[in-house]
Parts: C-alpha cells; sequence; structure tokens
C-alpha cells in the first residue's frame, strides 16, 4: 500500500515538475516570439539602418509602389525564408548591424559606393526572390523577359536575380532596364571645329573632331628601348608577366587620358544604328559601323562629358577608332600592349612609374588588413579599390606619369589592341623585339593598367589582365548579344594612340 501511494506520489510530483517547466518555456518562448517578430518589422529596421536612401527608395521601389497593394517587407529579401537558416541569418546580420550602429558613424559610410551587385549579393537571398517568385513565366511576361528568365534558368550557378533586377528592392532613378536612347547629350558646347588638327611636327598637340565642340589632348611619346615585364624578384608578380623581354618602340602619339564620354559620343552620334550589325571582331575591316543603343545608363549614373567612357566592348572601341581616322584623316587605333607599357613606364623599370612598394600598398596582407595601408602616394597618382567608392572619377584629379599621361594607373582599365595569351612573352623571339604584337588571333584581348575596382597589386605597370566577353555579357537580354556594349562591366574603357607620319619632322 506504502509502495503505491508512492507511485502516485512520484508520478504527480513528474506532472507538477513536466507543467511547470512547460509554463516557464512557455513563458520565456513568448517574449522571445515577440522580440523576433519586433526585430523583424520594418520600423525597427529603420530605426537601426540609418542610411539615407534605405527607406525612401525602398517605398518607391515595385515592392510597395505598384498596382497590387502588396508590400514586400524588409526582411522579405534581406533574410532567407523560415526553415532555411533565418533564426541563424538574423542572429549574424543582427550582431553586425548592432555593432555598427553603437561604434560607427554612418556619415562614414559610402552608401553609394556599396549599392552594387556584389554587395547586395551578400544582404539579399535568391532563395527569398524564388519563394515569392516561383513562376518565372507569369502571363503577360514580355518575349524579352521570357528569353532573360531563359537565359537564368540555364545559368543559375552564375547568375542572381540580382544581375537584372538590383534596383527592385530599392529604387534608382538613374537606372533604366530598357534600350537607353536618352544618354547622348553631350556635355560641352562652344565653337563647332570644321576642320582636325594640322601636324607640322611631332609635338604634343590638340585634336579636334570635326563637326562637333569635343578636342582631346595627345601627348608625343618619343622612341626608346624599355624591358618589358616583371623580374622574377617583383613582389606579387605573376607568371604571364614573364620572361622579361628587351623592346624598342617606335615614336608615336598617345592620348593624355582616356577617352571621355564627350569624344565617345560623337561617335555614336555621328553612326548609331538602329539595326544589328553582327560583325565578326576577328575579321580586319577598314569600314566602321554603328552602335545599337545600349540597355540601361552605360555610365553608370556617374556622370558623362570628361569620365571616363566605359561598358563599350572592345570591338566598339575599335570601330571608333576607325571612325576618328576617317574624320580626322589620321592613323588612330587602339595601343599595341608594348605600347601601353612602355607609355606607362615613362622611362622607369620599377613595379610603379612613381615610388613605392606593392606589399605596402596592398590590402590583400594580413598586416595591412589589421593596421592598416598607407596609401598616401598611390592615391596621389592612381584611383582604385582603397581611394575610389567604387566608382571611376575625373582625370583631373591625378598626377601624371613622366610622359605627361594621366590615369595610366587606375581608374578604368584599358583595352589594347593584342590578343591575350598567358605564354606571350615567351613566343617572342629574338634579342631586341622591335614593336611586337601578339598573334593575330585569339579569344580574348589584353586589358592593362587596373582599375576603380582593383588592389593596388594589380596597378603594378607590368599586371596583366583580359577581357571576360561571356562572363561580361551575362545579363544582355538580347539574342543574341550585344557586340557593342557589355552588360556586366563597367571597369573598363580606353584610350587612342595615333602614329606617326612617315614625313613628320
Amino acid at each position: 500500500m506504502k509502495g503505491k501511494i508512492a507511485n502516485i506520489f512520484n508520478r504527480r510530483i513528474k506532472t507538477i515538475i513536466f507543467l511547470s517547466g512547460l509554463t516557464t518555456m512557455l513563458l520565456l518562448l513568448y517574449p522571445f516570439n515577440r522580440a523576433v517578430h519586433y526585430t523583424g518589422t520594418n520600423e525597427y529596421c529603420f530605426s537601426c539602418h540609418v542610411h539615407d536612401h534605405a527607406e525612401a527608395s525602398w517605398r518607391l521601389s515595385p515592392h510597395v509602389h505598384n498596382k497590387s497593394g502588396v508590400i514586400t517587407n524588409c526582411i522579405d529579401c534581406h533574410l532567407p525564408p523560415k526553415g532555411e537558416g533565418h533564426l541563424w541569418a538574423k542572429v549574424k546580420h543582427g550582431i553586425k548591424d548592432v555593432y555598427g550602429f553603437l561604434f560607427k558613424d554612418s556619415a562614414d559610410y559610402n552608401w553609394e559606393g556599396k549599392r552594387n551587385v556584389t554587395m547586395a549579393n551578400k544582404f539579399t537571398y535568391e532563395s527569398s526572390c524564388l519563394k515569392c517568385h516561383s513562376n518565372l513565366y507569369p502571363a503577360g511576361l514580355s518575349q524579352k523577359g521570357i528569353d532573360s528568365h531563359l537565359h537564368y534558368d540555364r545559368n543559375r550557378d552564375a547568375m542572381t536575380c540580382l544581375n537584372c533586377h538590383m534596383h527592385t528592392g530599392h529604387f534608382n532613378p538613374d537606372y533604366q532596364h530598357a534600350q537607353n536612347l536618352e544618354f547622348t547629350e553631350l556635355s560641352v558646347s562652344g565653337e563647332v571645329y570644321e576642320s582636325a588638327a594640322v601636324l607640322k611636327s611631332f609635338g604634343d598637340f590638340t585634336e579636334y573632331i570635326p563637326g562637333t565642340s569635343v578636342s582631346f589632348e595627345m601627348i608625343a611619346i618619343p622612341e626608346g628601348t624599355f624591358l618589358m615585364g616583371s623580374p622574377e624578384k617583383e613582389p606579387f608578380r605573376r607568371d604571364d608577366e614573364g620572361p622579361v623581354r628587351k623592346v624598342k618602340i617606335s615614336r608615336f602619339f598617345m592620348a593624355r587620358i582616356e577617352v571621355t564620354w564627350n569624344e565617345y559620343l560623337a561617335w555614336f552620334n555621328a553612326t548609331s544604328s538602329e539595326g544589328r550589325v553582327n560583325q565578326n571582331e576577328n575579321e580586319e575591316v577598314d569600314a566602321y559601323t554603328g552602335a545599337t543603343p545600349p540597355w540601361g545608363a552605360p555610365d553608370q549614373g556617374w556622370g558623362k562629358g570628361k569620365m571616363p567612357a566605359i561598358t563599350m566592348t572592345h570591338y566598339a572601341a575599335m570601330q571608333y577608332c576607325r571612325w576618328l581616322s576617317e574624320v580626322t584623316g589620321k592613323k588612330y587605333r587602339l595601343p599595341t600592349e608594348a605600347e601601353w607599357e612602355y607609355a606607362a613606364r615613362g622611362g622607369t623599370q620599377t613595379p610603379y612609374y612613381f615610388e613605392g612598394n606593392p606589399g605596402k600598398f596592398t590590402q590583400t596582407t594580413f598586416k595591412n588588413k589589421l593596421f592598416g595601408a598607407d596609401t598616401s602616394v598611390i592615391a596621389s597618382h592612381a584611383i582604385f579599390k582603397a581611394n575610389s567608392n567604387n566608382r571611376t572619377a575625373h582625370p583631373d584629379a591625378m598626377k601624371e606619369n613622366p610622359f605627361g599621361l594621366k590615369n595610366m594607373l587606375g581608374n578604368v582599365a584599358e583595352f589594347c589592341l593584342d590578343w591575350y595569351f598567358p605564354d606571350t612573352y615567351q613566343q617572342y623571339e629574338g634579342e631586341i623585339l622591335m614593336n611586337p604584337r601578339a598573334p593575330r588571333r585569339g579569344k580574348e584581348r589584353v586589358i592593362r593598367g587596373g582599375s576603380y575596382l582593383s588592389d593596388a597589386i594589380d596597378l603594378r605597370v607590368a599586371a596583366r589582365d583580359y577581357t571576360k566577353t561571356q562572363e561580361w555579357l551575362k545579363t544582355d537580354p538580347q539574342i543574341p548579344k550585344s557586340i557593342w556594349w557589355y552588360s556586366d562591366c563597367t571597369h573598363v574603357g580606353f584610350r587612342v594612340v595615333c602614329e606617326v607620319d612617315k614625313d613628320l619632322e
């Protein structure tokens, strides 16, 4: 009897303990859930995220300002769906946001510089996009939209929704995902030139584009000999930069700055075409053809005028040079890789044309990440990752190199005439190379100089890079892809060289 009573007592104790634990858990869970809910509201998000454009641009976006009246909230995009790591992502981002709110000054953030696909992909989840937009082919979708979504379906490992819909969540008045016919106005006025410059001797000159008010400066680059490439002991050297070759370069003229929007739009306005010209860029032709309009704003809203022209393809740059040759009566073209490096060095043989060690300028080393890099010297000569705010800059901001050229390093990388091969220098034969040029056929072209996106090690004069045509056309909605405009490349432009007439003194 006593044992039976004891069992009943033990069961009651266990029941009381269980109910007490359950009650306690529910009491604790309720405020926890309330806290999770409250910290997921738009009001709470905006109380912490104090950057200027976040709330206003969200309210103007299709996620709020639409015909259906449906509102997409902050956490609908900036956290994954529940059951797919939602809570962990909330904790991770929350800790970072609270730290920034408490210990950093929001005025110091470059909010505009962070408005790009690379940054947005760190805080926006593809799974959240697809949860709402599960049908990628809804009724009423245009044929171009269908083609674009088919392209996305086939390339999900390389693309995200943001590649095409970057400004859906936060409205950007400078962005237009449509064929843009309103970007062609020149930011220049004054005398309309009737003829191009007449050269009587080899020296610096100002070129005039006939029929426009556009002019640009050309620098006389004397002939000379230099060592092309980088020595094996140069910090951060890559294999495609060697072996070092001795090269002799004939004299030529080179533009003082990269081709500006004023110069490029003078060509576009004179030759632009609504039709498509499917010219094979491997075909060396003397005639020039006109570009079709770009999609969106090719200047990215950063400004035109004397800002460097960007987003054109290598083929388009070649056509510009052919047109410029036609209207000026001179022989304009892109520089060869050897000419570019010779001009950039300006008689120097160091990693940069100014004093400095790449190891002290780079932000890639642990020491410099921890304590910061001293970039005061390089920042006076180049627009690069550390000082660019993720955008191009006006050419007047930087110092000249020894030849009087600006922005040879940084701002925008520059197209060269040569096809790219990693073993180009190994293919060259002879003790001294005279005006070398890589083989006349290839897949991608050489680009040089680094850009506003580059670390200091990629601004070294000998550093080589190349076009990535397929990657740079990922989000082009046209089929076939444009031969005139890169949809996914904003860091490459070009500068022109002019050949010297044999009779010029």
